[in-house]
Parts: C-alpha cells; sequence; structure tokens
C-alpha cells in the first residue's frame, strides 16, 4: 500500500496550506449538518420527555377510558386491584355569567375531579392554594383564557348547565394537560360532585370518563400483564387502555411527523450546500492544476492524486461535520426553554447521540456525492492538458466505478432518509422532488446562458453597453450561472412550496367559510328539547338552513374480523361518533351498493364513507363491530356514502339503520346556518331554553385550526430559511469565486473606455438576472410541489398564489445583487495596467 502512504503525504502537506478557499465549503456543510441534528435533538428532546414523564403527562401510571358512561360498580372493583384509582369526566359546555338570555357565555373544556386529583403531579393555581381548597363547596377554577373572555374576577359565579359555581382561582399548570389532547375550549376544573344538577353528564351525553390507577413501583414490564388482564376483562365493554409509555400519542405522533419533515427540509438545504461543496472542489482543484502536473510529470500515478485529494476533502469535510454538530447541540440547548414554554409537556434537554449520528451520517454522504466527480476526473486528466488549461476546465467524464461509487452513495442517502426518517414515501418523493429540481435547475442554467448568449448579439440591445455586457458574461464560458441558479434556485423552490400551500390553506378557509360553514355546531341536545331548539332556530328570518342528525358514540372494534388495533387510521383510533338514519336524507349520494328500506328491520345495516372505507380496505359485505355503551353491536356494510367533511356540514363515517340501535340512549347534532349579525343572539336565546346543550362556534374552531397551521407553516418557514440561507453562502462562494475574472473584466473594460458607473451597473444586471432566472424557475418548481402536496397529500384544491411568487423573484433577484456586488468593488478599484501586465 505504498501508494496510500504518498497519497497521504501529499495530503498531509497541502493541508498544511490551511483553509484558504474552503470557507464556503465549511460553512455549506456546517449549517447543512447544524439544521438536521438541531431539529432532531429537539425531537428526542421531546419525545424523552415524554418517557420520562410519562406518569405526570397521563396524570397516573395507567388508564383506562370509556366513551359516553361512566364505570360500574363492578368494574371500579375490579380496577382498584391495581392500585389506588382517580375518576376523571371530561367534556365540552358552555361556561355563562348567568342563566338569563343576556348572559355571556363562552365554550369550555371541562374535567370534572373526585378528591384523588391529581394522583401525580401538581395543580398550580392564582392565587395559591391547595386544589381541593378551590373545589370545595362548588367552586370551579378557570384558565385564565375563559376568566378574561368573560370578564370575572375571583369571587364571581360561573354557570356551567344549570349549576353555579364559585370562581375561586385561575388554573396556570395543569400536569396532564399534554395527555388531554385537542380542546376547542379554555380548560376549567370542577369536582364531580358540584355537576349534580347540572343536566351536563346523563345518558347519551358526549362525555368520557378516565380513570387513572396509581399503581406504586411497577415496572414497566408488568404494565403489559395488567393491560392484557383489564383488555380481558372489559372486552365487551368499549373500554380503552393508555400508560405511561404513551401518555400523549397525538403529542408524540405529531413532534415525530413534523421532526421527520423539517429532517427533509434540512436535507434539501444540504443539497444546497453540496452545491456550494461542490464549487468549492472545483475551484481548489483548479487552483491546483500546476501542482497536479508536477506531480502527473514526476510519475505520480491517478489514483495516488485521487486519494491525496480525496484525504484532504475528507478532513475538511469531518471538520465542517464536526462544526454543524457542535452547533447543531448548542442551537436546542438555547432555545430549548423557548420550546418548551410553547408546549404542554416537558422537554428533556441535553446531548442526544442517535440524532447527531443522523445529521453526521447525511453530511459525510452529502460531502462524498458533491465531491467524488470533480475529484475523479483528475483521475482521467494528463499533465499535457493540464498544462495548457489553466482553468482546469475539462470536459472528460469519470471513470465507470467511480460514477458506480456515486449511484451507491446516493442510493444510500436516500435509504438512510427513508428509514430515519420514519415516512418513508415522504421521503423517496422528497428525495425525487430534489433530483427533479436540480435537473430542472441545471437545464433553466444552461437555457439561461443560451439565451443571453443570443440576445447580447441582438439589435433590442444596442445602445444598452451595460444590458450587452452583463448578457454577454452570463452567456460566456467559465460563467457562475450554474452556481447561481442552482444554489439559489433550490432554496427558494422549498420556500415556494410553503409559500404555495400556506397560501391556499388560508385562501381555502377564507373563501369556504361564509359559503358552506355553518356559523354553528349545537350538541347535547336531548330528545325531549329538540322540538322547542328547531321552533327557535327554524322560525329565524335570519337562519337559512337548519341540519339534525341523531348522535351517539362508538368505538371501533373490528373491521371485516380483524381488530381495529391492526388498522392505523383516524377511524380506528379513539370514539367515532355515529348516527342511524331510515333513509340517505337530503343531499346524500350514495356512490356504491344501496340503502336499506325506509321501514328496514332486519339485521344491522351499515352506511360507510366512500373514501374512509377505501383507506381502511373495507368492502361491500364486511362486517365491522362497534362498542356501543357497552354493547357491542356488528353490521354489515352495504353501502358507500360520499362525506364531504371539508364542507363544515353534519357528516357521520358510519351510519347504522334506525333498528339497529333502537333504544339506545342518544343526543342530537344540529348545525345552524345563520347571518353572523344574528349569531349571538341565536346562541343567548338557545343557552337561556337549555343551557345543557353546548354550542361550537365554526369560526372559532377554525380560527384555531388556523392557528396551528400557521405555526406549522412558520416550523417549515424556518427550515426553508435555513436552505436559503445556505445558498446565499453558495452565492457568496460563487461571487468570491468569480472576483479575479472580474477584475480583469473591469480592467479590459477600463482600458476599451468604460466608465466605472457602466461596470458597475453590469456588474448589478448580471446578478438581477441571475436571481430572477432563479426565482422563476423556483416559481415553476414549488408550485409543482405544492400542488402535489396539496392534491396527494392533503386532499385539497390549488390554485396559483401569484403574492409569494412575486416576492420569490424578487427576493432571489436582490439577494444575487447583494452578493454580486459585494465582491465588485476591488475589481473596479484595480488598476488595468498592473492586472493586465500579470496576465503576460
Amino acid at each position: 500500500m505504498t501508494w496510500l502512504k504518498q497519497a497521504a503525504t501529499i495530503a498531509r502537506r497541502e493541508l498544511r496550506g490551511g483553509l484558504a478557499g474552503f470557507r464556503i465549503f465549511l460553512a455549506c456543510l456546517a449549517l447543512g449538518v447544524a439544521a438536521i441534528a438541531a431539529v432532531g435533538s429537539v425531537r428526542v428532546s421531546i419525545t424523552e420527555g415524554l418517557a420520562r414523564e410519562g406518569s405526570v403527562i397521563l396524570g397516573g401510571d395507567a388508564e383506562v377510558e370509556f366513551a359516553y358512561r361512566r364505570a360500574n360498580e363492578e368494574e371500579r372493583a375490579l380496577l382498584a386491584t391495581y392500585g389506588t384509582v382517580s375518576e376523571i369526566i371530561d367534556f365540552r359546555s358552555m361556561a355563562a355569567t348567568g342563566l338569563g338570555a343576556e348572559a355571556d357565555r363562552a365554550l369550555t373544556q371541562v374535567k370534572a375531579v373526585d378528591d384523588l386529583y391529581p394522583l401525580v403531579g401538581t395543580v398550580e393555581l392564582s392565587p395559591n392554594m391547595p386544589i381541593a381548597e378551590a373545589l370545595a363547596d362548588g367552586g370551579i377554577i378557570a384558565h385564565p383564557v375563559l376568566v378574561d373572555r368573560l370578564g370575572l374576577t375571583i369571587g364571581d359565579s360561573l354557570f356551567l348547565g344549570a349549576r353555579e359555581l364559585t370562581l375561586r382561582a385561575a388554573l396556570t399548570r395543569e400536569p396532564d394537560a399534554g395527555g388531554a389532547g385537542f380542546g376547542l375550549g379554555p380548560r376549567t376544573i370542577v369536582s364531580t360532585a358540584s355537576l349534580e344538577g347540572s343536566g351536563l353528564v346523563s345518558e347519551g351525553s358526549l362525555f368520557e370518563s378516565e380513570y387513572r390507577i396509581d399503581m406504586g413501583d411497577l415496572p414497566d414490564t408488568a404494565l403489559d400483564a395488567a393491560q392484557a388482564e383489564i383488555e380481558t376483562a372489559f372486552a365487551d365493554s368499549g373500554a380503552r387502555w393508555r400508560d405511561r409509555r404513551n401518555a400523549a400519542p397525538q403529542v408524540e405522533r405529531f413532534v415525530d411527523r413534523i421532526g421527520s419533515f423539517l429532517v427533509l427540509v434540512g436535507l434539501a438545504g444540504l443539497a444546497v450546500g453540496g452545491v456550494g461543496v461542490s464549487a468549492a472542489v472545483r475551484s481548489y482543484l483548479d487552483r491546483k492544476t500546476g501542482v497536479i502536473a508536477t506531480l502527473k510529470t514526476l510519475g505520480a500515478e491517478g489514483r495516488v492524486i485521487f486519494a491525496a485529494y480525496m484525504m484532504q476533502i475528507g478532513v475538511l469535510a469531518a471538520l465542517g461535520i464536526v462544526l454543524g454538530l457542535i452547533l447543531g447541540t448548542i442551537i436546542p440547548i438555547v432555545v430549548g426553554p423557548l420550546i418548551e414554554a410553547q408546549l404542554p409537556v416537558p422537554v428533556a434537554l441535553g446531548v442526544h447521540v442517535s440524532p447527531l449520528f443522523e445529521a453526521a451520517l447525511y453530511g459525510a454522504l452529502t460531502a462524498l456525492i458533491f465531491t467524488l466527480w470533480p475529484l475523479a476526473r483528475t483521475e482521467q486528466v494528463r499533465a499535457a492538458s493540464l498544462f495548457r488549461d489553466a482553468t482546469g476546465n475539462t470536459r472528460i467524464w469519470p471513470r465507470k466505478r467511480y460514477i458506480a461509487a456515486l449511484a451507491v452513495a446516493a442510493v444510500a442517502l436516500i435509504a438512510s432518509s427513508a428509514l430515519l426518517s420514519g415516512i418513508p414515501e415522504l421521503a423517496l418523493s422528497s428525495a425525487a422532488g430534489i433530483a427533479v429540481a436540480l435537473v430542472l435547475l441545471i437545464g433553466a442554467a444552461w437555457g439561461v446562458r443560451r439565451l443571453a448568449r443570443k440576445l447580447a448579439s441582438t439589435k433590442v440591445v444596442r445602445g444598452w453597453p451595460a444590458l450587452r455586457l452583463a448578457l454577454g458574461s452570463v452567456g460566456g464560458p467559465g460563467g457562475e450561472a450554474t452556481a447561481v441558479v442552482l444554489s439559489l434556485g433550490l432554496g427558494l423552490t422549498v420556500l415556494a412550496a410553503v409559500g404555495q400551500i400556506d397560501a391556499n390553506m388560508r385562501a381555502a378557509i377564507d373563501r369556504d367559510l361564509p359559503e358552506r360553514a355553518p356559523s354553528y355546531f349545537f350538541v347535547d341536545i336531548q330528545p325531549n328539547q329538540l322540538e322547542g331548539f328547531l321552533d327557535r332556530v327554524e322560525n329565524d328570518p335570519a337562519v337559512s338552513r337548519v341540519d339534525t342528525a341523531p348522535m351517539l358514540g362508538g368505538v371501533v372494534r373490528s373491521i371485516a374480523g380483524r381488530p381495529a388495533s391492526e388498522f392505523d387510521h383516524w377511524v380506528t383510533r379513539g370514539d367515532r361518533r355515529i348516527s342511524f338514519a331510515d333513509t340517505p336524507g337530503k343531499g346524500t349520494r350514495i356512490v356504491s351498493g344501496e340503502f336499506w328500506p325506509e321501514d328496514y328491520a332486519g339485521e344491522p345495516q351499515i352506511s360507510f364513507a366512500r373514501e374512509e372505507a377505501h383507506e381502511l380496505g373495507i368492502e361491500l359485505g364486511d362486517k365491522v363491530t362497534l362498542n356501543v355503551l357497552g354493547r357491542d353491536i356488528t353490521g354489515t356494510v352495504t353501502n358507500f356514502r360520499e362525506v364531504d367533511f371539508s364542507s363544515g356540514g353534519i357528516g357521520f363515517v358510519i351510519i347504522f339503520n334506525t333498528a339497529a340501535l333502537q333504544g339506545a340512549p342518544h343526543t342530537w347534532l344540529s348545525t345552524v346556518y345563520a347571518e353572523e349579525s344574528a349569531e349571538a343572539q341565536i346562541l343567548r336565546d338557545v343557552a337561556g331554553d337549555a343551557p345543557n346543550i353546548t354550542a361550537i362556534r365554526v369560526r372559532d374552531a377554525i380560527a384555531l385550526v388556523t392557528e396551528a397551521l400557521g405555526a406549522l407553516a412558520a416550523a417549515t418557514s424556518w427550515g426553508a430559511g435555513a436552505t436559503l440561507l445556505t445558498g446565499f453562502i453558495v452565492l457568496i462562494g460563487a461571487a468570491a469565486a468569480g472576483e479575479r475574472s472580474r477584475t480583469f473584466e473591469a480592467s479590459v473594460l477600463k482600458t476599451l473606455g468604460a466608465t466605472r458607473a457602466t461596470i458597475l451597473l453590469s456588474f448589478a444586471l448580471r446578478s438581477a438576472l441571475l436571481g430572477a432566472a432563479a426565482g422563476i424557475v423556483a416559481i415553476g418548481a414549488g408550485a409543482l410541489a405544492g400542488w402535489g402536496i396539496l392534491t396527494f397529500v392533503m386532499d385539497a384544491p390549488y390554485a396559483f398564489e401569484w403574492r409569494s411568487a412575486m416576492a420569490i423573484v424578487v427576493g432571489g433577484a436582490f439577494a444575487t445583487l447583494l452578493a454580486g456586488l459585494a465582491f465588485a468593488w476591488r475589481p473596479l478599484a484595480a488598476r488595468p495596467a498592473g492586472v493586465l501586465r500579470a496576465q503576460d
């Protein structure tokens, strides 16, 4: 292995020259690695925080939940054999300042607790007091948002349903908030005993009862046995088990998904950085033309030269990766407290090995992919060619073995991202998208150069010397068009896609709300209240439409003979609102199968939503079992319906025939479409007559969704911003690399009589044209990506959003202009005589 020793010696001596020419290389690689490491570290910090504080988040070591009913005495007795049991009842209701029609009202998420709450953790109140004292004698605790919304002060009366309570404290910390899931209203806490006479928790009402169990020092290994025993004992009751190992599955699922998505955005940033890495290596090798030629003249083999420079690049890549890992470790620690303040769960800040390894792996593979090509070509170039061509601008392809190695590295990068991200479909799609974007950008750069070359020789630009010079430079050999369009274009593509998705989602909400969405969802309407409710809303001239449907809750137990737990789908997670009907109903479209006859009284039949049935693999004739109020009901799927949940109206995935659920306690659901000016009076009248009825204002619910979308778009925009920053660094590198050629160009132009203003304008136009070209290509690629994600992932309509598109073009041109002008002053200040003599 003598040749390897020779290569190591050459590499060691070359590295003594320092980092000159590799600052952009290091910056691009370090920034990309840091972004991926930081996102991964935050994700792991949250996940480990969930695992470490699982009992606090859940409120106990384990929880058994029943939908729309409380556990009976036998069930409570069995749960008590495993430890101390605390009962929680969770539901939505209206909090009011009085019982009359003029009282102020607001939606709230109510938690009714017993004397043992909380089993684990501490509730923090303002003013500071024990929770037992705050809830004693009809006391209630409310979130500060609700207190402000209703204009309350401590000691004021607050009504839940027909029950008058006294506000004793504001809730400042709820230890088990992270495991509660999504709520439409701010939290209130009340004792279960205080709900007596409220009319809110009754048979058929929409509520969940949760039984938290403190099992003492029971190890995690024993939880599986306890789960199996309880699930077997409660097999026919519809109970659901959860323990400290999965205390907040919704939070964990969201964090994993958004974290994985941002890692993929980080990979796009690494791809942009890879362009800078490749350019830096190519520029470095061009400067080493004389050294390589000398080595070959002295008998050095091609493989020795290749290995020597591969070792150098490897050392520098390792340095860049280490810098990125250090930065990616520091960032989460610095911003961790800010993130923790925004989350209802603890964050385990610290150094986590797995995301650092993942970031290092991506960085190493990216560096290999983008440096292998220029390095491999040096082995194929003869010494004579190097001496004749001072630029080293060869077109010779590397050997097949290097092309094969390049392909293997690319496959390894894509495979590792698919495996480690946890979202293989999205990872593969992102890799394909990045590859397509790179090909489009390379093609666009080639097209820009050809077009600029043609325009430079047309009559149109005559009389515009600065523009003609700029076009000639863009289209000339050795220009920076490819580097600029690639580096800036890919970053702008990611930003354009985010902008298109965000704008379309917000536009869809704004567009659909006034035309299609109801004003209110009224729930928990008791059967004996339905007539009075309809009399109020249907006779109001401001109300254009009223829809009603019976509603009760059920838990999917099995589908086509398979347990529901085998289906990873939202329909099988948690309880589902179901309904029953004798006829399809107005506007219902049966797309397959037949609806049962109006007076059908045979075996239970089910009408299933078409799209959800397709996703679950359900076919006509399959049997689906649901547990409804502790009783298993199995029905045969006889037809599929088209259900548009985006309309905001009433829509059920599952509808039974009426006879199948005859006699089951239920309530009614109603949607009311009214003029916005009449909404407040409708709420006052309905709540004044029936305080147990809960009103959900659709505009408020959509505002919460919009806020969540905004947070998601902001997080994604930060990732896209990191990609764009990497692209700007690459721009600076391209501009710095072209400073020598600009100096020579400026000297020649000055000698021919050009003024500084003309030369500067030429440089500015050149940069602006390249930036605008990158922006235009990014608009097309970003629009295509936005259309694909909205159409195939979000199942939402797409319309091109021109405001963000124009911002992308202007921003691209401005960024390139800044980078170009930053390296234009020294060429303008150089004296032509000295520069031209140096070229002899």
